[in-house]
């Protein structure tokens, strides 16, 4: 009677609470044979990871009479599907300890687990298991281990395997798809598309994002068009292709013909009009957004931040910390906010966002700590910057350019170089950042063939000069006096020059006292900023220290006539 009783409520869904309740029953009553089902059920009935479950159910396997694979199996699943990769594949190592052979549904969990956190040595271990088990005409065995190469890109196992299956589902040909596509063969991909007997809507959604990846827009909306059923994630991938080449026009256009959006759409579109500077489209998408997660909130104040408006940033910030806002920030977030703080000249936010990640329990990860780095740096704390970058697990190209730049604007010329010269040993590749701050740093030692000799060398490194490494070079070679070579750097240039650089030639012709560069320079900037005082200032100058008076009261009265205000001095550090 007892037993049929407790059977029905393990037909039902439970909570941890009920499932503590019958596992009680169990226990006092000896029923050991029912843990199984227990496991099972409340398993089944978690819709979403916690520690406590996760432990609660670890501590009834621990405590089994008589472990079963079954229960084991589906605790490993669970994890795997939860995404706690390496507590599934501990767990998948500790049954088999006990002496459990594994289920099917346990290895093929395991498989994923070691996909995901590209675990090559522990996949292989579970391959060599499937013949050992005799499990090798499992399909859902089969498309896991499919699945593993590809994410690993060993796409000639991948194939192996996929060939010798005898038996394909869809998503043993939608595995072996994706992995063509992660490894960029389109060909191969496009081939094994044509040769799937049932495509269903994410062999479709993946041949798109292929195509989208390798910019070909006109193929893609033509699978697009060709497709007999889309679902959100097709319009996601048609907006993100248009998204990421630029065509922000085009993927407005699939946005508003979207009957149903869902967070990603509107994240995709914000992130767009971020990346064309359209800062007031963006805003405009996320305030018609009527659930707003905290991904919505890092991608529109990681717009503010990118496109040079750090106090709207922070102002945002700012709202998801009230109380009535139900967002909690994670590392991304903070990130940004860091970034913003390093753009004021901010460095006393840096100390109370260090104690907010202790308080709130997030990982300082290296993103969260190359931020910081930034902003130390530009905050002159280079000894903090320095024991940061050199705590990170793993130094990428981001890390490196924000202390090789931290370096440069602290007078630390040498270090600048060291560390680019590290970064070359360590072979990562250089990025427009790294040279602006390496740049920097021969223009403030005024090391000028050094300096040409960078900028040359950025071509060869897969780089192109912006205008921004034009205004420094120009800034290098005008403050050593050569203004003849730089006003020829000038007129090279294949884009148009902004003030920055007509600006630099100007200021360099007035430590120079050069009448005849200062002019050219100064007419550029009275064009392209016709309401600046400083440049018109500049060029009295000059034309006063060489004796021109009457040109130089000349200038300043049309400054006065004109009303032209200079550039007001401020502190970044005063409230925001």
């Amino acid at each position: 009677m007892l037993v049929r009783r407790l059977k029905s409520f393990l037909n039902n869904r439970l909570t941890i609470k009920h499932a503590k309740q019958i596992h009680a029953q169990i226990l006092i009553s000896s029923l050991n044979h029912l843990q199984p089902l227990l496991v099972h059920q409340f398993l089944l009935s978690t819709n979403n990871y916690s520690t406590s479950v996760f432990l609660y159910v670890q501590q009834i396997l621990y405590h089994l009479q008589k472990p079963d694979a079954f229960s084991w199996g589906c605790t490993v699943r669970f994890l795997s599907q939860h995404g706690q990769f390496e507590e599934a594949f501990s767990l998948y190592v500790k049954m088999q300890k006990l002496g459990l052979s594994p289920t099917t549904h346990a290895m093929s969990s395991a498989l994923r687990a070691c996909a995901r956190t590209e675990s090559k040595m522990d996949g292989i271990s579970i391959h060599a298991q499937v013949h050992r088990y005799g499990v090798c005409n499992c399909v859902f065995v089969q498309t896991a281990l499919v699945d593993l190469y590809t994410k690993l890109v060993d796409m000639d196992a991948a194939k192996r395997v996929f060939d010798e299956m005898p038996e394909k589902n869809v998503v043993s040909w939608n595995s072996i798809l994706s992995g063509y596509l992660k490894a960029g063969n389109l060909g191969e991909a496009q081939r094994v598309f044509d040769e799937i007997p049932k495509k269903d809507v994410i062999s479709w959604n993946a041949i798109l994002s292929g195509y989208a990846k390798m910019g070909n827009m006109d193929q893609m909306l033509s699978f697009f068009q060709q497709m007999p059923e889309k679902n959100l994630a097709s319009w996601n991938t048609m907006i993100s292709g248009y998204v990421k080449r630029g065509e922000i026009e085009s993927a407005r256009r699939f946005f508003d013909m979207m009957h149903q959006r869902n967070n990603v759409t509107w994240i995709t579109m914000i992130s767009g009009y971020s990346k064309c500077g359209d800062v007031e489209s963006a805003r405009e998408l996320f305030d018609k957004m009527r659930e707003k997660d905290h991904l919505a909130f890092n991608a529109m104040i990681s717009c503010y931040v990118q496109n040079s408006q750090p106090k709207e940033a922070l102002k945002l910030f700012d709202e998801v910390l009230k109380a009535s806002v139900s967002i909690q920030p994670d590392g991304l977030t903070l990130a940004s906010v860091i970034s913003a703080c390093s753009q004021l000249g901010e460095s006393r936010f840096g100390s109370w966002i260090v104690s907010y990640i202790n308080k709130l329990g997030i990982q300082m990860d290296d993103h969260i700590a190359t931020a910081l780095i930034d902003l130390y740096s530009k905050c002159g704390n280079i000894d903090k910057a320095y024991n940061l970058f050199h705590g990170l697990r793993k130094k990428d190209v981001v890390a490196y350019s924000a202390m090789i730049s931290g370096c440069a604007i602290n007078g630390k010329a040498v270090d600048a170089i060291t560390l680019f010269q590290n970064m070359v040993d360590a072979q990562i590749q250089p990025n427009l950042a790294t040279f602006t701050g390496l740049l920097t740093a021969y223009d403030h030692a005024g090391l000028v063939e050094e300096g040409y000799q960078c900028f040359n060398s950025m071509k060869d490194n897969g780089v192109v000069p912006s205008t921004d490494h034009y205004a420094i070079m120009v800034d290098l070679l005008g403050r050593a006096g050569r203004l003849e070579d730089a006003y020829e750097l000038i007129k090279s240039m294949p884009m148009k020059p902004h003030t920055g650089v007509w600006g630099a030639l100007l200021l360099a012709c007035s430590l120079h006292n050069n009448v005849e560069f200062g002019e050219i320079a100064a007419q550029h900037c009275f064009e392209l900023e016709p309401s600046t005082a400083g440049y018109y200032s500049l060029l009295a100058n000059i034309y006063a220290s060489v004796g021109r008076w009457h040109d130089a009261r000349r200038l300043r009265k049309n400054m006065e006539r004109k009303k032209l205000a200079k550039i007001p001095g401020c502190s970044w550090t005063e409230s925001t």
